[in-house]
């Protein structure tokens, strides 16, 4: 597999050299020997004639295939599985695909986003049909050359033969077949005869990703681009009054000094000089809203649980009756804190701002509404606005917001020349946009030893969960089931974070089915199978899961953790859960070292259908659960008079290597249409780990970060 890039990001056209300008090499070889056996080494790839046959695809007269992947890659691998999807129905060798980073196309791409973990799900089809057209096409041009029918033509690897033996390779008919009407109702390919989706494949980008060659945004650079180093507003609440850029300007290497809003950017020739004069403008800033505290937070989001201002998003039976009737309630609390995304590539986007057009290039979740949002600021025509995506060093959701592109585009319409924005990792946790602090109170009417009624209620920072989650389980399993939600609006922003409110709510739902069991004195997975017995067999729409893939999940992980056998010294921890369409279950291994607790290995079970590439699913479910295990025991993130009270990695704990576990990974087998991997094993995580502290210490963890609540053997609540 070759991956080709252009030296801007931004031409769909090949190039001869051995030095690309972007730091890669090209070597070419003969990708279709049976189409073209006189061509060898190498092959001069800017001579070649490729040929449009859609927006996906495009076929050489040798036979070489490019797949452009339309979706923003930001670590989920897309980049890779989307084209395999195409490849495997156009029936050509995947080993002879090139594949090349589509920009912002909304006339010919859709769904071009990333967020949700629905790129594989939205594509599966769309993409398969793309494929497998293009193929259809190819045949229908061979069998008019021959004089055959099509019907009596197959393809394999990239050649057509006919019923008499004949071939011919795609690059041989390439031009005809362009030129064809587009057939409509192609056949896809059964499930048993896939040849590509389904096996490893590699990071297409893995070679400049390990040898450090130019591919993320801030690998971006034009030769008349400025960096600009932007300085923000120190505190949620304030804005700018007055500065003084004397001393920036006096800076080696600074340009200018631009003030656009509440904030000031300083444009120079490097990112050091940049970052250097933007230290040195003095800034006046007043409170124009209260600077909020995290202490303030706690007070309001308790009083917020406590109060009776709620909205429902789901109510079934009379909890209200469960309760009055229960011969026993059970009640807890669950509380979690402000985080920041933290991607290891720091926010930067590039914008080059003219009277014609506005040419936007950069790492971004969400190209076309950030183009749409860059039209109303410069109030352009949308027309003009085009979005050259580069690879992103993580998104997390962080990416979704395009902010930064926004601040780009208009420092460079200010500058009038095309500016660089580049963040310091100061510049990202400060002036963020963060997952919200959330506290939920969960509460549980017992009768008979049963559970009747089961009452969850939602106290967070901005917004509340999305509408999908209260049908997820335990929805439908308890007969009196209500969700309650209430938010207090703040200053400080907050947004999609890796598994939006799921991250934190599978912790606290999967904490509180253990302690329900521990309390019952019944088995922690013959409750929830109990419960999904329930389940089974409901005529209720609403419901967004599956009891069956559910359990399977929940039976595996007893299977492959040795649930329940693990050697002495070793205690487990379950949890299963459902969220963007994917069904998982985690077992959790903790061991004591000096009475600290330390996860060794998780276990994971995951059910999302068909899994296109094996290899990529294991990276993306492996850390998954290593982000969710290391944010439930470190992430601890608090404001006070609306200033972060962390900046950097020396005062933020993020998981470090060697505080990893083992992920083991087992798949449920099955032929259903593939889902997300993204964000579904990160969710369950915090709870594994949380019911194996239990385990080991006899410590009931009810709070987030782990780390900070384990300094007593009193019940943490």
């Amino acid at each position: 597999m070759k991956n080709i890039v252009s030296p801007s990001f931004s031409r769909r056209s090949f190039i001869k050299t051995s030095a690309l300008a972007g730091g890669g090499m090209l070597i070419g070889f003969n990708l279709f020997q049976a189409c073209k056996p006189e061509a060898e080494p190498p092959v001069d790839i800017s001579q070649l004639n490729f040929n449009d046959f859609n927006a996906f695809i495009k076929i050489a007269d040798n036979g070489m295939v490019t797949i452009f992947s339309p979706n923003p890659e930001i670590g989920q691998g897309v980049k890779t599985s989307m084209p395999m999807l195409i490849a495997e129905e156009l029936d050509v060798t995947w080993e002879n695909v090139h594949v090349v980073q589509g920009a912002l196309d909304t006339k010919n791409f859709t769904r071009q986003v990333a967020g949700g973990s629905q790129s594989i799900r939205h594509g599966w089809e769309p993409l398969r049909q793309t494929g497998a057209t293009a193929r259809q096409m190819l045949i229908n041009a061979a069998a008019t050359k021959w004089g055959v029918e099509a019907s009596s033509c197959k393809t394999e690897n990239g050649v057509i033969i006919n019923a008499n033996g004949d071939k011919l390779g795609y690059g041989e008919v390439v031009k005809e077949a362009a030129a064809l009407k587009v057939p409509e109702n192609v056949t896809l390919k059964e499930v048993k005869d896939f040849k590509i989706i389904g096996r490893d494949a590699g990071n297409v980008d893995i070679d400049k990703i390990t040898t450090g060659k130019p591919l993320f945004g801030l690998d971006y650079k034009e030769e008349s681009m400025s960096i600009a180093s932007v300085l923000r507003p120190p505190a949620f609440g304030r804005k700018l009054e007055s500065f003084d850029d004397t001393d920036a300007k006096g800076v080696k290497g600074v340009q200018e000094v631009i003030k656009f809003g509440d904030k000031i950017a300083v444009l120079a020739t490097n990112t050091w000089a940049a970052m250097k004069g933007k230290k040195a403008l003095k800034a006046n800033w007043v409170e124009e809203t209260k600077g909020e505290s995290t202490e303030e937070h706690d007070k309001i989001l308790t009083g917020l649980l406590n109060g009776t201002e709620f909205n429902t998003m789901r109510a079934d039976g009379d909890v209200k009756k469960a309760f009055a009737e229960a011969d026993q309630v059970i009640e807890r609390v669950y509380e979690s804190p402000f985080l920041p995304h933290n991607c290891m590539e720091p926010m930067n986007f590039f914008a080059d701002v003219t009277d014609d057009n506005v040419r936007l290039v950069g790492p971004i979740q969400t190209p076309a509404g950030t183009a749409r949002r860059v039209a109303d600021l410069l109030k352009r025509d949308p027309e003009q606005v085009t979005v050259e995506m580069t690879r992103m060093g993580g998104g997390f959701g962080r990416r979704l917001y395009g902010d930064f592109a926004l601040e780009a585009a208009e420092i460079s319409s200010l500058a009038k020349k095309p500016v660089k924005v580049v963040y310091s990792r100061e510049d990202d946790m400060s002036a963020g946009i963060y997952r919200p602090a959330i506290k939920y109170k969960i509460a549980a009417s017992v009768k008979d030893g049963e559970m009747t009624g089961y009452h969850l209620k939602e106290a967070s920072i901005n917004s509340n969960m999305y509408g999908l989650i209260p049908h997820f389980f335990p929805a439908g399993a308890i007969e009196n089931y209500q969700v309650d939600v209430a938010k207090y609006d703040s200053n400080i922003t907050t947004g999609a974070w890796r598994a939006p409110y799921t991250n934190f709510l599978s912790f606290a739902e999967q904490s509180f089915f253990d302690e329900v069991a521990e309390i019952l004195e019944i088995d922690r997975i013959k409750l929830r199978l109990d419960l999904l017995q329930k389940v089974k067999g409901t005529k209720d729409e609403n419901i967004q899961y599956s009891p069956e893939r559910l359990e399977a999940v929940i039976k595996m992980a007893v299977d492959k953790s040795g649930w329940g056998n693990a050697k002495e010294g070793v205690f487990q921890g379950f949890s299963a859960y459902y969220c963007h369409n994917t069904h998982v279950a985690e077992v959790a291994d903790v061991v004591l070292k000096n009475d600290i607790p330390i996860v060794k290995k998780v276990t994971c079970i995951v059910d999302c259908g068909i899994v296109v590439n094996p290899l990529g699913a294991k990276n993306q479910i492996e850390g998954g659960v290593i982000d969710g295990v290391g944010h439930a025991m470190y992430g601890d993130f608090s404001f006070k008079n609306g200033e972060p009270e962390s900046k950097n990695f020396d005062k933020y704990q993020l998981i470090r290597i060697n505080e990893t576990p083992v992920v083991e990974t087992h798949f449920i087998e099955n032929d259903i249409a593939p889902t997300g991997l993204g964000e579904p094993t990160l969710p369950p995580a915090g709870a594994a780990v949380a019911n194996a502290i239990k385990a080991a210490k006899g410590i009931r963890l009810y709070k987030q970060p782990f780390i900070k609540h384990m300094k007593t053997k009193a019940p943490l609540g």
